[in-house]
């Protein structure tokens, strides 16, 4: 094979690889969904301990946000893939990958949360308190509805983020769009095709995604 007809390109090789890239984004869009749900749930509790000062749990939660928030992506999973099945957790690669940037992600959204509770006016929660609110009812209907309202556009943004940074997870086995890219490439000796394919795939999904979440900003700052 030439240099030639490595770098040139091949309308007839894309096409055929184009079921190969799909399959493969298919996936990269499931992990990024069930790894926003657990980032978004984790990283709530999370801010949630945080900003109620809870003894220990407290502490020991803001060492688990920075703890993730300091370390690469790509060394937490690597942690789970290799080390921890040493200890005797194991679980499949798929999962695992879901579970590492789903926990890593959750240390963001904490933040984002916890600013979110704090630009919450004073006023409300003294309302909640002279109305005698339990603590668990002033925080699910006065609290987190606006809080979360004000914070929709950076957790939107977080979601684009981890859809792109899905591509680390090829690393540990898992053939996510990008690990789609680097089995095809490494099998024909072709990567402007398949890289040039998955670019186009990552940017129409996230601006796809960026449009959605500047329209339910719209509409939250109309429902206001």
């Amino acid at each position: 094979m030439t240099t030639d007809s490595i770098i040139s390109w091949d309308n007839q090789f894309a096409l055929s690889i184009l079921p190969q890239l799909f399959q493969g984004l298919w996936l990269t869009i499931q992990i990024t969904v069930i790894g926003t749900a657990i980032a978004l749930v984790v990283g709530l509790l999370v801010a949630i301990v945080r900003f109620s000062r809870i003894p220990v749990a407290s502490a020991l939660f803001g060492f688990y946000v920075q703890f993730i928030r300091g370390t690469p992506l790509l060394v937490q999973a690597y942690l789970a893939f290799f080390a921890l099945p040493g200890l005797g957790i194991k679980f499949s690669p798929l999962v695992t990958g879901i579970a590492v940037i789903g926990i890593n992600y959750s240390a963001y959204t904490a933040e984002v949360y916890r600013a979110g509770v704090n630009d919450v006016p004073a006023g409300q929660w003294e309302a909640a308190t002279a109305l005698s609110l339990p603590k668990a009812r002033t925080w699910v209907r006065v609290v987190l509805p606006q809080a979360i309202r004000s914070v929709v556009p950076m957790l939107g943004n977080y979601l684009v983020q981890m859809f792109k940074d899905s591509a680390v997870l090829f690393a540990i086995t898992i053939y996510e769009l990008m690990g789609r890219v680097m089995a095809i490439g490494s099998g024909t000796y072709r990567y402007l095709e398949p890289v040039t394919i998955a670019g186009l795939m990552y940017l129409t999904v996230s601006m796809a995604a960026s449009l959605l979440i500047r329209l339910l900003e719209r509409r939250l700052v109309i429902s206001r």
